[in-house]
Parts: C-alpha cells; sequence; structure tokens
C-alpha cells in the first residue's frame, strides 16, 4: 500500500510530468541531483517526502509546487472553514518521516491555480534523533508558531519558535524544522519556491 493514498495520486503526478518532458527516472534524478531510488519511491508511492525532495522536482520539471499537491484547481479565492482547520490534524496530504521527526502538512491553498505561495499548516512530531541533516533549496519560507515549540537550524545558528512568534529566511540556506524538546508542535509555514 502507498504512503500517500491507495491510489498514490503525487506519484502518479510525477510520473506524468516527468513523462510528458521525455525524461527518464534516472534523467530526473540526474536533474535533482538525488539517487533514483528517491523518484522510484516517490512514483511508486512507497517512501515519505519532504518539502525539499518535492521543490527539486518541481524546478527540474518547470512546474510549482501546488502542482503536485493539488487535487482540483478552483477559480476565484480559496476558503477555509473554521471546521476544516479544525480537521487539519485528521487531513494529511503529505507526510513526512526523518532525523526531523514525523511532519503532517496540510494544504491550505490545494486546487487554487496559479498560485505562488504554498500555505500549510504542519504538525511536527519529535524522533528522538540527536543529529540532524540541514538542506537547502531555492525559495523563501515564513513560518508563524502555533502551539508547542518548534527549532529551525538554519546554517549554523537555531532558533526556537514560541506560539505567536514568526521567522522567515531564504531557504537556500541549509535549514532543518523539527519538534523542540521532545515535544508536539503546530505551526503555519508559507513555502515560496521560484519556478
Amino acid at each position: 500500500m502507498s504512503v500517500e493514498t491507495t491510489d498514490n495520486r503525487l506519484g502518479k503526478k510525477i510520473t506524468t510530468l516527468r513523462e510528458a518532458h521525455h525524461l527518464t527516472q534516472q534523467d530526473l534524478a540526474d536533474r535533482c541531483q538525488c539517487d533514483i531510488s528517491v523518484i522510484e519511491g516517490l512514483e511508486a508511492g512507497n517512501l515519505p517526502t519532504s518539502l525539499a525532495p518535492l521543490i527539486k522536482i518541481t524546478r527540474a520539471l518547470g512546474v510549482r509546487l501546488g502542482t503536485l499537491m493539488d487535487d482540483d484547481e478552483a477559480l476565484g479565492p480559496l476558503y477555509i472553514t473554521k471546521d476544516q482547520m479544525e480537521e487539519v490534524t485528521r487531513l494529511k496530504d503529505l507526510e513526512t518521516s526523518s532525523d526531523a521527526g514525523d511532519l503532517s502538512y496540510f494544504s491550505l491553498a490545494a486546487g487554487k491555480p496559479s498560485r505562488h505561495m504554498d500555505p500549510f499548516v504542519i504538525t511536527v512530531t519529535p524522533s528522538g534523533e540527536t543529529t540532524h541533516k540541514l538542506v537547502g533549496h531555492e525559495g523563501e519560507e515564513w513560518l508563524y508558531g502555533m502551539e508547542g515549540e518548534v527549532e529551525i537550524e538554519y546554517g549554523k545558528e537555531v532558533f526556537i519558535l514560541h506560539p505567536g512568534e514568526s521567522i522567515y529566511y531564504d531557504s537556500i540556506v541549509p535549514h532543518q524544522v523539527r519538534a523542540h524538546d521532545g515535544q508536539t508542535a503546530k505551526f503555519l509555514a508559507c513555502v515560496y519556491t521560484p519556478v
């Protein structure tokens, strides 16, 4: 069974876009500077992912991040109700597990075509790992603490984001966002990636 959904929409979209560009899985892996097993795993729906690999894939394919994550495209404004927000912890458009912990993403803009920002509510559960791998990618990120404390390792600095605080940074600098001090946390993130 796929880690995304049983019908693996994300993997199918990657495959469709890759094939539309007449690229093999190895070609796409080379463009993304990653191992072919990452592309194979994502397309098969057997590999959980994080934003960094998806951003590299979208850059290599010349599409927005939202193109991979959207189910439907709606015209006009996209309105998220309070009831929909309360379901955030149950709805997981994208999950990832790494040394940063388990991150559950809920897209606040899925279905909005031609957007330049991708807002998410992200819940991060600590992993217990003491070593961390930092990853950089093109673009910018803005995070706003909602619950618990979020730790952001950015280059050689570490920031602790408390509820009501925010941080804005260039994501080209290697970074990692994770739970702080063994607690689950929730934050709002807005990611911009140039196409």
